[in-house]
C-alpha cells in the first residue's frame, strides 16, 4: 500500500466502486476501504442456507444495472460480468390463476392487458422510444436538461401518485395491479406524489433493457467493477472499517459511500455544525424483511407464465398492494404484504445443485421493525403457489437489524439510502448534493441523486464533482 493517495473511497458498494473507477480513469491514485471481509455493499452473494446454494444477500435483479449510462461505458464483460435475460421481465399473479407478464416487447405486454392494451401502448411507447434521451436527466443531479420538452412530458405523469396515474390511465384490474407492483419499489405509499415515476421508469427499463441478473449472483457485479478498478491501478482493502476520516492515509479527496448518519459519525469533526444539523434531519424510509430459501423444486405457481420471469410481484390487486405499502408507513405490518420474489435458478444453473433451486423474497415493514414476517410472506406465496412450503429445504431469515449488521448503509432496513419522496428525491442528502461542508470530503452513496438502485450513478456523479473541484 502507498503512504498517500489522490483519492480514498470509504465503502465498496457499486457507488463506491464507481466513484473509485471514475477517479482512477482520470489518472488519480485510489484506495478503497471496505469494512466487511467481502466487497459489494448491496451486491453481495453468499451461501446463506445450504452448501451449494448461492443467494443474493441484498439486491438480486438489476434493470438499472443493465440500463446504467455509466456501467455501459465500462468493459465489465471482459472482467467477468455476464447478464442473464429471462424471457419476461416480471410476472404479477392474480387470484384467478392467471398472471400479467411484463415482457421486453411493449406490444407483447399490452396484449395481456385486455381493455387497457391501447392505453398501455400510448403510455409506454413514447417513453421507451425516448429513454436514451431521458436517462441522463433521470439518473443524475438536478440541472438544465438537454431535452426540456421531453423531460417535461415525462414529468407531468411522473409527478402524479401511482394511484392517480393507474386509475386515470387504466380501467381494468390487470393493468392497475401490475403498475402497483412496479410503483411499490418506491417504498412509499402509492397515494404519495411522484410514486408514479418509479412505476414508469421500471416499466420502461423492462422494455428497453429487460430485467436481467448476473450469472453466478449479484456479487459478480462488484467483482467485475473491482477487477476493472485494479486494472487501472486502484487498490482495495477489505476488513478495514473506518471510524474517522482522520485515521486514513493522506489524500486530497475522500469519497464516502455511506448514508448521512455514518457521515456524521466518521467526519463530524470536519463538518460545520449547520451541515451536521441538516444531515441529522435526513429521513430514512421503511425497512425490509427478507427471506432466502433452498428449494427442492421450483416455486409451483398456479399461473405457469410466472416461470418465464425471474421477478414475481406477489400482492394481488392494486388496492391490496396500496394497503400493504400504506401499512408499513403507518407503523403497521400488513397481514397480506406485498412480496417481491426472485427465482434466478430457473435461468442460472450455477445458483443451486442439479435439480434444486433458490428463492429470494422480501416485504416492506416499518423502520427498524422486529416483527417476524416469515409466515406472512410464505402465506402470500402459498396463495399463488399452493404447495410452496413443501419444497423448502432450508431458509435464511433477515430482519431489518440483520440487514443493517451486514451493511451499515441499510439503516433500519431501508434499502434506498433514505426516503425518496419529493422532499428528498432531488436534493439529497442536502442542497449541496455530493459536496459536504468539508473541503475534499464528498458523499457518493444512494443518499445522493439519483438515489437507490444498482447503477453506480451516485458514485460517478460524486467523483465527477470532486474532479471538477480539484
Amino acid at each position: 500500500m502507498a503512504t498517500s493517495y489522490d483519492a480514498i473511497v470509504i465503502g465498496s458498494g457499486p457507488n463506491g466502486l464507481a466513484a473509485a473507477i471514475t477517479m482512477a480513469q482520470a489518472g488519480h491514485s485510489v484506495l478503497v476501504r471496505e469494512a466487511q471481509d467481502t466487497i459489494g455493499g448491496g451486491v453481495r452473494s453468499a451461501a446463506l442456507t445450504l452448501p451449494g446454494f448461492t443467494h443474493d444477500v441484498c439486491s438480486a435483479i438489476h434493470p438499472l444495472g443493465a440500463g446504467s449510462p455509466f456501467f455501459k461505458t465500462l468493459p465489465l464483460k471482459e472482467h467477468g460480468l455476464e447478464w442473464i435475460q429471462p424471457p419476461a421481465a416480471a410476472a404479477h399473479p392474480l387470484d384467478d390463476g392467471s398472471a400479467v407478464l411484463v415482457e421486453q416487447s411493449i406490444e407483447g405486454t399490452a396484449a395481456g392487458l385486455g381493455e387497457d392494451r391501447r392505453a398501455y401502448l400510448r403510455l409506454m411507447g413514447p417513453l421507451a422510444a425516448s429513454w436514451d434521451d431521458l436517462a441522463p436527466a433521470l439518473l443524475g443531479p438536478p440541472r438544465v436538461p438537454r431535452h426540456p420538452l421531453l423531460l417535461a412530458g415525462f414529468g407531468l405523469r411522473a409527478i402524479l401518485s401511482a394511484t392517480s396515474l393507474a386509475h386515470s390511465v387504466f380501467h381494468g384490474e390487470r393493468a392497475r395491479a401490475a403498475f402497483a407492483g412496479m410503483a411499490a419499489h418506491s417504498l412509499l405509499p402509492l397515494e404519495r406524489p411522484a410514486t408514479a415515476a418509479f412505476g414508469l421508469v421500471l416499466n420502461v427499463l423492462a422494455h428497453v433493457v429487460g430485467w436481467p441478473f448476473p450469472r453466478g449472483g449479484s456479487q459478480k457485479i462488484a467483482d467485475a467493477l473491482a477487477s476493472y478498478l485494479r486494472s487501472l491501478g486502484g487498490e482495495i482493502v477489505t476488513g478495514a472499517p473506518v471510524s474517522s476520516v482522520s485515521e486514513l492515509p493522506p489524500a486530497r479527496t475522500v469519497l464516502c459511500d455511506v448514508t448521512p448518519r455514518q457521515l456524521v459519525a466518521i467526519a463530524g469533526d470536519r463538518l460545520t455544525p449547520a451541515y451536521q444539523r441538516q444531515l441529522r434531519r435526513y429521513r430514512y424510509g421503511v425497512g425490509v424483511f427478507k427471506l432466502d430459501w433452498a428449494l427442492d423444486e421450483p416455486i409451483p405457481w398456479k399461473a405457469a407464465d410466472c416461470a418465464r420471469a425471474a421477478t414475481v410481484h406477489v400482492g394481488g390487486t392494486f388496492e391490496e398492494i396500496a394497503e400493504s405499502e400504506r401499512a408499513a408507513w403507518q407503523g403497521r405490518h400488513a397481514e397480506r404484504p406485498f412480496v417481491l420474489v426472485a427465482q434466478p435458478s430457473l435461468f442460472d444453473s450455477t445458483r443451486a445443485p442439479a435439480g434444486k433451486h433458490t428463492g429470494w423474497a422480501y416485504c416492506h415493514v416499518p423502520q427498524g421493525s422486529t416483527v417476524d414476517m416469515t409466515a406472512a410472506i410464505e402465506n402470500q406465496i402459498e396463495r399463488f403457489a399452493p404447495g410452496f412450503r413443501e419444497r423448502i429445504l432450508a431458509r435464511s431469515v433477515m430482519a431489518p437489524a440483520d440487514l443493517e449488521r451486514r451493511n451499515r448503509n441499510l439503516v433500519g432496513g431501508d434499502i434506498n439510502g433514505g426516503v425518496q419522496d419529493l422532499g428528498q428525491l432531488f436534493l439529497r442528502p442536502t442542497w449541496r448534493l455530493y459536496s459536504t461542508s468539508a473541503r475534499g470530503v464528498y458523499i457518493c452513496s444512494a443518499s445522493t441523486p439519483p438515489g437507490g438502485g444498482v447503477h453506480g450513478m451516485c458514485g460517478y456523479h460524486a467523483a465527477s464533482r470532486a474532479l471538477r473541484d480539484t
